[in-house]
């Protein structure tokens, strides 16, 4: 049980920022390492597309129940022992998913792996909204862009391994022991309590909390139609060769990348509003670029400028969700943590259909005009 006297009488400070860091590429490099092992599973199962894509729902399935479960511990027992905790899960997973072959092993693995970075995911989110406000200054997107950099680490990494001839088991023992280092340096210094609430263990996000949600979800959602549609876009509308189609993806990321590692000073000269405004707009403008313009080099400029758009937004909003009082901060930061992930499951399946019934030049520029409205959300929120 968390002892209140220590939670009135410390004050994070910078060991507890460096920990926040820590645990966000701790989640980051988690769930990339997982992107180069899918066709390998999909090989030793012997999944087909439709199978697969049913399978990776569990992923989604899992991090979703965990989310709030994990904003609900975090209050009770402290981020720390949350945090480790679902370290520990994702570890045990990655394993399982580099050799179980049977349907119903890794449906089991799955559900793990996606519980496991659900709670870390949260978990973090929260403890960055307290260590932030208490220090006074602008780190969310610091710490957002740790995540970003793990990412890339994580799945550059494990590709490289497969690359030089390791096994997916051999990549993953890897991927453990760099993840469980970082934890070890990350733990002392995450914090022994979550938020104080006052209010019920769960509650269907309403008021502002929800008007910040729908904004992540339609950024994660933009981020989730990069992530799964960019290449087949470039490949199928622009004649990229296949090879080649990651590098609207790569753009993407690098910008994204970039603009959160940099973003915390972007947002103490420009401010939160503006960041949201023209963040709004620059990932509208970048998407309807890549969209409609005629050549395949330009398109890829338009998803840099989608990825630079986009990157500093999710962290405003989360600063906004610790500043709100309508509903306690360890319930609306896993509220809109959830959120943003439903995004990104939902993203691919959203764009999918509606390019079914008219075009995937259309649903992207679909996309393109809700980011407009994230931009106009921006304006609105005043945060």
């Amino acid at each position: 049980m968390t002892n209140l006297n220590t939670r009135t009488s410390f004050v994070p400070g910078r060991l507890e920022q460096m920990s926040t860091r820590i645990a966000f590429f701790i989640a980051g490099a988690g769930i990339a390492a997982w992107a180069p092992l899918v066709p390998y599973a999909k090989a030793r199962a012997g999944l087909d597309e439709g199978t697969l894509g049913l399978l990776l729902l569990c992923l989604g399935v899992g991090s979703i129940l965990a989310m709030p479960m994990a904003g609900i511990l975090a209050t009770r027992f402290g981020c720390r022992r949350v945090a480790v905790g679902g370290t520990l899960m994702i570890c045990l997973a990655l394993p399982l998913l580099a050799t179980v072959s049977s349907i119903p092993a890794l449906i089991a693995a799955l559900f793990l792996f996606g519980a496991g970075l659900g709670t870390v995911d949260s978990t973090v989110n929260l403890q960055a909204v307290i260590v932030e406000r208490a220090s006074g200054k602008t780190l969310m997107s610091g710490f957002h862009g740790l995540f970003s950099l793990g990412g890339i680490v994580g799945a550059a990494g494990v590709s490289a391994l497969l690359g030089l001839g390791v096994s997916p088991l051999g990549a993953t023992l890897v991927v453990n022991v760099v993840l469980l280092i970082a934890l070890c340096k990350a733990a002392p210094h995450l914090l022994p309590y979550g938020s104080e609430s006052s209010g019920p263990a769960f509650a269907v996000p309403h008021g502002i909390v929800l008007f910040i949600g729908g904004m992540c979800f339609i950024v994660f959602l933009a981020e989730g139609a990069a992530l799964d549609w960019s290449a087949v876009f470039l490949a199928q509308e622009r004649g990229i060769d296949t090879a080649y189609a990651g590098l609207g993806y790569a753009a993407f990321a690098l910008t994204m990348t970039v603009g959160r590692l940099t973003g915390d000073a972007i947002v103490r000269r420009l401010g939160a509003t503006r960041v949201i405004v023209f963040g709004g707009l620059t990932a509208a403008g970048g998407l309807f670029l890549a969209t409609f313009a005629p050549d395949w080099e330009m398109a890829l400029v338009g998803y840099a400028l989608l990825g630079a758009g986009c990157s500093n937004i999710v962290p405003v909003l989360y600063t906004a969700v610790g500043k709100q009082t309508v509903m306690p901060e360890s319930i609306a930061v896993p509220a809109i943590t959830t959120l943003g992930y439903a995004g990104i499951l939902a993203g691919p399946a959203v764009i999918g259909f509606i390019a079914h019934g008219s075009s995937l030049s259309f649903a992207f520029g679909l996309m393109a005009v809700l980011l407009v409205a994230v931009a106009i959300g921006g304006k609105v929120l005043k945060v």
